[in-house]
């Protein structure tokens, strides 16, 4: 039972009531509404969370990204990643590297 105004409903009904309030979108399913709910029971909201993982980089890595950016301070991240034989994930390549401490 999930309480929502001053009544509690079921899942189902939850459901149910998300595609009557909401057409427009793409229907949820129980399993959605299970997640959402135990998520909420969890954390007591229901935001979506940063991941916490962090790329390891070694101290030779790390020295060698700076003298790289320091050389040439527009280089492209991609570029770094490929000439430093490391990963890039979504976060480093949108961030740039305009800002040495954020790229490492």
């Amino acid at each position: 039972m999930i309480g929502y105004g001053d009544r509690a409903r079921t899942q189902c009904e939850v459901v149910s009531l998300f595609r009557e309030t909401h057409p427009d979108l793409p229907p949820l399913n129980q399993g959605t509404i299970s997640k959402i709910e135990a998520q909420y029971r969890e954390m007591g909201h229901v935001r979506k969370v940063p991941s916490k993982r962090q790329a390891v980089v070694d101290d030779d890595t790390k020295l060698n990204l700076l003298l790289a950016l320091e050389e040439n301070p527009i280089t492209p991240a991609r570029q770094l990643a490929r000439d430093n034989y490391f990963a890039m994930d979504h976060k480093f390549h949108t961030a740039g590297c305009q800002k040495h401490e954020q790229c490492l």
